[in-house]
C-alpha cells in the first residue's frame, strides 16, 4: 500500500540494525553488546520501580538522572540532555543543530545512520575519506572549506579506531562558529573523553551511551553533554515530539548504574584485557587488526573474504558483523568482544575454517 506512502518515505534507505536472531546457544558477537550483567544496584532499582506508581508519567525533565550524569562528568544539570538510547539524542541533535545551508561533514567509513539521519531530514552531506591506514585526518576536516556542522565517533565505528583528545581540540578551534558532534558510544573503552573541553568550547556536544560499558542496551538510555543553549535547542525538539522519552524503569536503571563506578571499572578492564588476547590470537592467524580502542575489533584476512567467513562462521554458530559497503572494508568482519570462553571459541572456529579453505585452495 506504499501510494499512501509520503514524499520522503518513498526516498528513505532505512538502517540496518545488527541481527538479533531468537536461536538458541549462539555466540553473539555482531552487535557489540556488553558480555557481562549489568549492576546488581540496577536490577535493584529497577524492581523497586516496579509498584503502583507505573500507572503515572514519569519524570519529563528526568532531573534525578540529569543530575547523576552532571555529577559523573563534573558538569552541571542544565549542560546534559538524555534520551531513548544515544540514537534518538542523535536524531535531535540533526533536526536541532545539524540543519543549515552548508553541508554536514563525517567520515566516509563512519556511522551508517548518520547518512539515514541526514536524508530523513533533508541534510546536505560532505563525506571526507579516512586515511589509507583508516584512521580520521582532522586536517582533511579542515580543508573541506565551511560547513554546517561536522559529525563523528571517537573511536570510530566500525574501525575501533580513536582521536588523541588534542585533535578533538584542534578541530574544535577551528571550527569556533559551527557544531562539532562527537559520538563517545565507545570511549569508555580506553578513548580520551571530549567532555573535559565542552566548557571552553560552546559549541561542542558529545553524545553517550549506557548500552555499551555499562551494558544497558535494553534500557535505551542515551544523553548529551554541552553548553545550555545546545542542550536547549535538543529540549525543543524533544518536546516537540516525546516530552517522555524514558521510563519510569530506565531512570532509575541508568541512575544507579552511574553509582557504581566500581563495577565499571572491573567489567570495562575485562573487556580490555580480552581484547587484547582476541587481537594477538586473530594476528597470529594472520589477520589484519586495526588498532581498538572500542568494544569490538575490526579485522580482515588477506586469503579469506569477509562475507564467506561471516556466513561460515554463523553455521557454526557464532553471528559476527560485515558490511558490504563501501568496497574497501568488505573483507573486515567487526568482532564484539565477548567473554574468555566466547573469544577461545571464535578463534577455534576461525582455526577450522581457514585450514579447510587453505586446504580446499591447494
Amino acid at each position: 500500500m506504499s501510494q499512501f506512502w509520503s514524499a520522503v518515505v518513498h526516498d528513505l534507505t532505512p538502517y540496518v540494525p545488527g541481527e538479533q536472531p531468537k536461536i538458541e546457544g549462539l555466540i553473539k558477537l555482531n552487535t557489540n553488546e556488553c558480555p557481562y550483567a549489568p549492576s546488581d544496584k540496577v536490577l535493584q532499582a529497577i524492581a523497586a520501580q516496579t509498584s503502583s506508581d507505573l500507572r503515572l508519567y514519569p519524570d519529563p525533565q528526568a532531573t534525578r538522572l540529569r543530575a547523576a550524569i552532571a555529577r559523573h562528568h563534573g558538569l552541571k544539570p542544565e549542560q546534559v540532555f538524555v534520551g531513548n538510547g544515544s540514537d534518538e539524542v542523535l536524531a535531535h541533535a540533526f533536526m536541532a543543530l545539524l540543519k543549515h545551508d552548508a553541508p554536514l561533514l563525517h567520515p566516509d567509513i563512519s556511522y551508517s545512520f548518520y547518512p539515514v539521519y541526514a536524508r530523513l531530514y533533508g541534510i546536505a552531506t560532505r563525506q571526507i575519506a579516512l586515511q589509507p591506514d583508516f584512521s580520521i585526518s582532522v586536517d582533511d576536516f579542515l580543508q573541506a572549506g565551511g560547513n554546517g556542522g561536522i559529525i563523528f565517533p571517537n573511536p570510530n565505528a566500525p574501525t575501533g579506531m580513536a582521536l588523541p583528545l588534542a585533535e578533538v581540540e584542534r578541530l574544535l578551534v577551528a571550527n569556533p562558529h559551527s557544531v562539532v558532534v562527537v559520538d563517545e558510544a565507545y570511549v569508555d573503552f580506553g578513548a580520551q573523553t571530549a567532555a573535559t573541553l565542552i566548557d571552553s568550547h560552546p559549541q561542542l556536544l558529545v553524545i553517550r551511551t549506557l548500552s555499551k560499558a555499562w551494558a544497558l542496551a535494553g534500557l535505551r538510555v542515551g544523553y548529551a553533554l554541552g553548553h545550555p543553549d545546545l542542550i536547549e535547542a535538543l529540549s525543543r525538539v524533544k518536546d516537540s515530539f516525546n516530552s517522555y522519552p524514558l521510563d519510569r524503569l530506565a531512570l532509575a536503571g541508568a541512575e544507579a548504574a552511574l553509582g557504581d563506578a566500581d563495577w565499571l571499572v572491573q567489567t570495562r578492564t575485562r573487556i580490555i584485557d580480552s581484547r587484547a588476547l582476541l587481537t594477538a590470537g586473530l594476528q597470529a592467524r594472520g589477520f589484519e587488526v586495526l588498532p581498538s580502542q572500542a568494544n569490538f575489533v575490526f579485522a580482515r584476512h588477506p586469503a579469506h573474504a569477509g562475507a564467506r567467513l561471516a556466513v561460515q562462521l554463523r553455521e557454526q554458530r557464532i553471528l559476527v558483523r560485515q558490511f558490504a559497503r563501501p568496497q574497501r572494508i568488505a573483507d573486515f568482519l567487526r568482532i564484539t568482544i565477548g567473554t574468555p570462553g566466547q573469544c577461545e571459541a571464535l578463534l577455534a572456529a576461525l582455526d577450522t575454517l581457514i585450514w579447510a579453505q587453505t586446504s580446499a585452495s591447494r
